[in-house]
């Protein structure tokens, strides 16, 4: 299959069209309008300072229903003991410059230009975060993006064991009580798939979204 190269044009290849490791496609840019097509398609940017800008669709995705999380009796008792303290939207910024710089030796993805481009899906409503706190100090946390019944999450961080998890598990338990369909994950992890992560094919993820994208309007705030 060959790689798309973008126009200026608001438009995506399907995403079946993508190569075997689901790159599909690449420049274009990071306007809001641009993500929200691309999230709505299965698709997402991923990609190094040096390169231009990919757009990725894997198969088979890794997701999460927000009923089926797994929450480990450990885990469990450490929500109860309240250690940490969780928040949403309080400082997006904050977290997403933490994944960005607890990733910069091994090689991150969230440039600068990531930073800005979904700080501004943040200030129209449709990116969010999930905050852990501890004695007052951001120790964790998770973003993503919002869209009708579909969430699809892009980075966490930690400084303190288990601070991302407990973020994820608090995530999860909003997008149950809020009904949404699916919490997207992108690609495997072992740390996620503990957390309950299975893999669909992207034939099956993308129809789930068709349905999910176009239940409510695409605002949603936590």
């Amino acid at each position: 299959m060959p790689i798309y190269r973008l126009s200026d044009d608001l438009i995506f290849p399907h995403a079946s069209l993508a190569e075997e490791d689901g790159l599909l496609a690449l420049e274009g840019d990071l306007s809001p309008e641009r993500l929200l097509l691309a999230y709505s398609n299965g698709i997402f940017p991923w990609y190094s300072e040096e390169e231009p800008i990919l757009w990725w669709s894997p198969d088979p995705r890794f997701v999460v229903y927000p009923k089926d999380i797994k929450i480990s009796h450990s885990m469990k008792k450490l929500i109860k003991k309240n250690k940490y303290r969780i928040s949403f939207d309080t400082c997006f910024r904050d977290v997403i410059s933490n994944c960005s710089n607890l990733r910069k030796e091994a090689g991150t993805w969230i440039t600068n230009e990531m930073i800005e481009a979904y700080c501004k899906l943040h200030e129209l409503g449709f990116a969010h975060s999930v905050e852990t706190w501890y004695e007052d100090k951001l120790v964790g946390g998770l973003y993503g993006v919002s869209i009708g019944k579909c969430f699809f999450g892009e980075s966490m961080f930690s400084t303190m064991n288990n601070a991302s998890k407990v973020a994820f598990v608090s995530l999860s338990n909003v997008l149950e009580e809020k009904n949404f369909i699916v919490l997207d994950c992108q690609v495997h992890t072992t740390h996620l798939e503990s957390l309950g992560a299975v893999f669909i094919s992207r034939e099956d993820f993308l129809i789930l979204i068709k349905n999910g994208t176009s239940i409510v309007p695409l605002k949603l705030c936590f």
